[in-house]
């Protein structure tokens, strides 16, 4: 399984950014908070393409997953990341799917693969939406 799920949109950056906190609020997750990496790094002298990262969470799942073993703290809240790639919009989600992976004894497949699934409708509705 890959470690996350990337599409291209033909959306303009602050469009796809703008999508993704509304699909993820429309999909019952909260926006925790939006990194935005490029102003961060400008700050510091660096320069580069946009670059956004937006946390989510829904705290069903979140609970769920913390009572199964609390060190999934260690991958929350779920990061979707827009991001200006040779003049290109991306939208590149962390695979939950993936956690079960990281603590095999949890009993995490559900609950993994529930949130992935529901991360990546995110993204793709995120990508397609005018």
């Amino acid at each position: 399984m890959d470690f996350d799920y990337t599409v291209t949109t033909a959306k303009p950056f602050d469009d796809a950014v703008a999508a993704v906190e509304a699909r993820s609020k429309a999909n019952g997750f909260g926006v925790l908070h939006v990194h935005d990496v490029k102003a961060t790094l400008a700050a510091k002298g660096f320069d580069r393409e946009p670059l956004k990262i937006v946390e989510i969470c829904n705290p069903k799942f979140a609970s769920d997953a913390l009572d199964r073993d609390i060190r999934t703290a260690l991958m929350l809240p779920c990061p979707i990341v827009v991001y200006v790639q040779g003049g290109t919009t991306v939208i590149s989600a962390l695979r939950p799917a993936v956690i079960k992976d990281f603590y095999p004894q949890a009993g995490l497949e559900e609950v993994a693969a529930a949130v992935d699934a529901v991360v990546r409708r995110i993204v793709d509705e995120a990508k397609e939406l005018c």
